[in-house]
Order: structure tokens, then C-alpha cells, then sequence
């Protein structure tokens, strides 16, 4: 028996960061992690930010980090609508370090901040975390140490 495949595409402001014929992802929603395989039922559901897996139709795993955005599955397409994607194997640690970091100290301070910059550095927060989860993740998988 053939396997089913279904589209699958990640679009940021910048433009399309993958199009790719998949097995399955997985996604972080706000209502939990979420894995979509072609027949899935469509729907549209709000991304956090987080790592999405991916198995591509040849079996390769694709480790991608966004920082949050919308998918929608379609009978014949998945659609990731992204604020930030990044591929975990183009992600430089050094600077997430460094960005989280900053991030960290202006958040102690945060005590002259109004709700909205505190949420914006929050968010920030988390998206360097979930960079360093997907390397992580992806250094797994290539066992690379």
C-alpha cells in the first residue's frame, strides 16, 4: 500500500520557508502539541511558539522552530502561517544565547515596564527557547553531539 502524502507549507512575512510533500507534522498549539496526517479533518488552530516536526515524504525529519501563527488544514494542503520560522539546522546558538539572555535582564527590570512590554519581552522569551528546543531536537536526531 502507498503511503499518503499531503502538501504542506510554511509561510512567513518574508516569504516561504518550506514547501514540501509530508507524511505527517506536529505542531504546539495553545491547545496542546497536535500531529496532522493527510485525511486529518480541516481546521484552523492558533500556534505558540515551539518546534514543529516534520516526516517528508522520502522518511526525512525536518526540525523547524516558529514563534508562534496559525496552521490550516485543508483537505489537500497544510498551511503554516507563521510570525518567525527558522530551520533548526540554520539557527546559530551562540547568538539565542545571547538574545535570551538580553531578554532575561531587561525582564528583571521589568518593573518600569507597562503590560505590553512586559508581554513583548515574554514573547521574546519564549521564542529563543524554542529555538534552542528545535537545535536540540535536531542535533538529536542527526546525532550530532
Amino acid at each position: 500500500m502507498a503511503q499518503k502524502i499531503i502538501k504542506f507549507e510554511i509561510v512567513t512575512p518574508e516569504g516561504a520557508v518550506l514547501k514540501e510533500k509530508i507524511v505527517q507534522v506536529s505542531v504546539p498549539t495553545k491547545q496542546g502539541e497536535i500531529t496532522v496526517l493527510p485525511g486529518h479533518i480541516p481546521l484552523v488552530a492558533s500556534l505558540m511558539p515551539g518546534v514543529i516536526e516534520i516526516v517528508k515524504e522520502n522518511g526525512e525529519q525536518e526540525i523547524i522552530s516558529v514563534s508562534g501563527g496559525f496552521i490550516e488544514v485543508l483537505k489537500e494542503k497544510i498551511v503554516i502561517l507563521a510570525d518567525t520560522a527558522e530551520r533548526a539546522e540554520e539557527i546559530d546558538m551562540g547568538r539565542v544565547e545571547e538574545a535570551r539572555k538580553r531578554a532575561e535582564e531587561i525582564k528583571k527590570d521589568s518593573r518600569h515596564f507597562d503590560r505590553e512590554r512586559f508581554a513583548n519581552i515574554s514573547a521574546n522569551i519564549a521564542k529563543e527557547l524554542a529555538r534552542t528546543k528545535a537545535v536540540k531536537r535536531w542535533k538529536k536526531i542527526k546525532n550530532i553531539d
